[in-house]
C-alpha cells in the first residue's frame, strides 16, 4: 500500500496551496510560540501529518473494501466463472517462492447488447519487480485472455497519482474516459489528498 500512499502524499505536499498553508502554520507557530523554532516545526509538522493521514485513510479504505469483496475468496470469485481469471507471478528468492505481482479480470455483460467487457483489477507489482517488464507481461497476459473470450473492451480504474501505471496503460492503448472521486469517502479526503480516480478503457471489438 505504501507504493500508492507515498506518491499521493508527495503530490499533496507539493500542491501550491498546501505549501502556502504549511508556511502559514510554521509562521503562526513561530509567532505564538514566542519565536520558538521548535513550536514552529511542530505547527508545520502537524499540518503535514494531516495530509499524510488523509492519503493513508483514502488508500486504507480502498484496501478494506477489497478485503470484504473478491479478495476474501479469490478461487470462489475468479475461478467459478470461465470469463473471470486471476494471475499470480511468482519468483524464487533465497530458496522461497514469493509473489511478485498479480492481475485479475472480471467479466461484466453490457445491458441489452449481449456483449461482455472485462474489468482489469488487482494489478499489483512488488517494489522488487518494478522496471523489469513484469507489469507489461501481466497486462499483456490479461489482454490476451480478454481477446480470446471475445470481450468488446477492457476497462480499469487507477489513481491519478500512479503516473507509471497510467503511462503503461496509455502505452498499451488505454485512454482516459472519466476522472471522479471514490464514492463512500468524505469529500475533504479527496480535497486534501488531491487524488482522483481515472477510468480508462481499451476497445477490442467496435
Amino acid at each position: 500500500m505504501e507504493c500508492r500512499i507515498n506518491p499521493s502524499f508527495t503530490n499533496a505536499v507539493l500542491q501550491p496551496l498546501h505549501i502556502a498553508v504549511t508556511l502559514c502554520f510554521f509562521a503562526v507557530g513561530f509567532i505564538l510560540g514566542g519565536e520558538s523554532v521548535v513550536l514552529a516545526l511542530l505547527a508545520g509538522g502537524s499540518w503535514i501529518a494531516v495530509l499524510y493521514c488523509c492519503c493513508y485513510e483514502l488508500y486504507a479504505g480502498l484496501v478494506r473494501v477489497k478485503l470484504r469483496t473478491d479478495m476474501r475468496d479469490i478461487p470462489g470469485f475468479y475461478l467459478s466463472s470461465p470469463d473471470n481469471c486471476f494471475w499470480v507471478a511468482e519468483a524464487e528468492v533465497r530458496g522461497r517462492l514469493q509473489i511478485m505481482g498479480t492481475v485479475a479480470v472480471e467479466a461484466t455483460e453490457l445491458p441489452g447488447s449481449g456483449k461482455k467487457y472485462g474489468e482489469l483489477v488487482r494489478m499489483i507489482v512488488s517494489s522488487a519487480s518494478r522496471r523489469t517488464g513484469l507489469g507489461l507481461r501481466l497486462l499483456k497476459t490479461m489482454m490476451d485472455f480478454c481477446e480470446e473470450r471475445g470481450f468488446s473492451k477492457i476497462v480499469l480504474q487507477t489513481s491519478s497519482t500512479q503516473t507509471p501505471a497510467v503511462a503503461l496503460y496509455k502505452k498499451m492503448g488505454f485512454r482516459p474516459v472519466q476522472a471522479h472521486m471514490q464514492a463512500g469517502f468524505p469529500w475533504f479526503l479527496h480535497c486534501l489528498a488531491r487524488v482522483s480516480l481515472l477510468r480508462m478503457e481499451k476497445i477490442l471489438q467496435p
